[in-house]
């Protein structure tokens, strides 16, 4: 791999000749600019304001642009010539725990290689003595014109670095948490942890580009004149009010057959969410009376009253039936004969003479 900056590594009073090599590298595909019409390339050309002629680039220099607009020319031996001591030397400052780093900090990583047999020794005892901390060391270094901050760490048998932001380019997350205030269930939560022990651990090696692929194949079938444009994807409508507990037990289940855990049953119930339906203000309010419909159910309720009297009075005729029938009738008559024998049994009375 071609290195990309040499200097060393200040380790106290020791110093490590290293070189520095990208550590990672884009497999993004890029476009040209064309002009639509005839396909051609659009080019930029750089021209110089003053006399309007095209500059190579072998020609072009720095320079800082003030305030009011005039330009101050600065040359690569100006650069050099600053007293910075990280200018060639990447000078460690501390060592911290890992865990330390904030990750929104991480920058461009870089490989740190030994320059030559000398530098061999020192470059080993750094390594191990980082291994056996388990600690990071923090550096400051110059690169493209300007001081870095970096961190330290091993990689298999290499040393590793990553560029790290100054905290003051670290932006404060003002204004992005959600500003309604939301209740969590621990039923909910329940869910989150069974659905993240469901997923479980990934492989990262096994990951790939999806887009890059599918962008790929595009290009090779318009290069060979077979393309054929598939049809959209259809994006699901968006501001539905989803059930969180459904959609997170239906996420469990889909992990689960996904792993061949759950069977075909989990697969089709983790199909779909239901979402949470809202009733209307409309629909929650009370019928206005009026209308035929209003009408109908009056007649309806009036009927149903009727209907109500009606068993109330056979209710009725009903009682006094089973009651006259169950010997109501003879109570009477039996009463009737016993007045009529007190009658005979007692003697008329005789009116006195004056």
């Amino acid at each position: 791999m071609r290195s990309i900056w040499n200097g060393a590594i200040s380790f106290g009073l020791v110093s490590i000749p290293i070189k520095l090599v990208n550590a990672t590298e884009s497999h993004s595909i890029s476009f040209r600019q064309i002009h639509v019409t005839d396909g051609g390339r659009v080019r930029y050309r750089k021209v110089c304001e003053l006399d309007g002629e095209e500059v190579s680039q072998a020609e072009i220099g720095k320079g800082y642009e003030e305030a009011d607009g005039s330009i101050i020319p600065i040359t690569d031996e100006d650069l050099g010539q600053l007293p910075i001591a990280t200018a060639k030397t990447i000078e460690i400052v501390s060592f911290v725990p890992a865990d330390e780093i904030d990750p929104l900090q991480m920058d461009a990583a870089y490989y740190l290689a030994a320059n030559g047999a000398t530098a061999a020794k020192p470059y080993t005892l750094l390594r191990e003595a980082l291994k056996r901390s388990r600690k990071v060391a923090i550096a400051k270094f110059a690169l493209r014109g300007r001081e870095r901050l970096g961190m330290l760490r091993v990689v298999d048998d290499v040393i590793a670095m990553h560029g790290l932001l100054w905290p003051d380019e670290i932006r404060r997350p003002e204004g992005v948490a959600p500003e309604t205030s939301v209740t969590v269930r621990d039923a909910e939560l329940d869910l989150a942890d069974a659905l993240m022990a469901t997923l479980g651990e990934v492989d990262i090696s096994s990951l790939h580009d999806d887009y890059r692929e599918a962008l790929e194949e595009m290009i090779a079938a318009k290069a060979g004149g077979a393309y054929e444009p598939a049809e959209a994807v259809s994006e699901p409508a968006g501001g539905q009010v989803i059930d969180l507990m459904a959609a997170l037990e239906r996420s469990v289940q889909a992990a689960k057959a996904s792993r061949g855990e759950g069977g075909a049953a989990a697969a089709e119930a983790a199909a779909d969410v239901t979402p949470i339906r809202r009733k209307s203000a409309a629909a929650a309010a009370p019928k206005a009376v009026g209308g035929k419909k209003s009408t109908a159910s009056g007649s309806a309720a009036a009927k149903k009253t009727a209907s109500g009297r009606k068993s109330t009075s056979a209710a009725a005729k009903k009682t006094g039936s089973a009651s006259a029938k169950s010997g109501g009738t003879k109570s009477t008559s039996a009463s009737a004969k016993k007045t009529a024998s007190a009658k005979k049994a007692t003697p008329p009375r005789k009116r006195r003479s004056a």
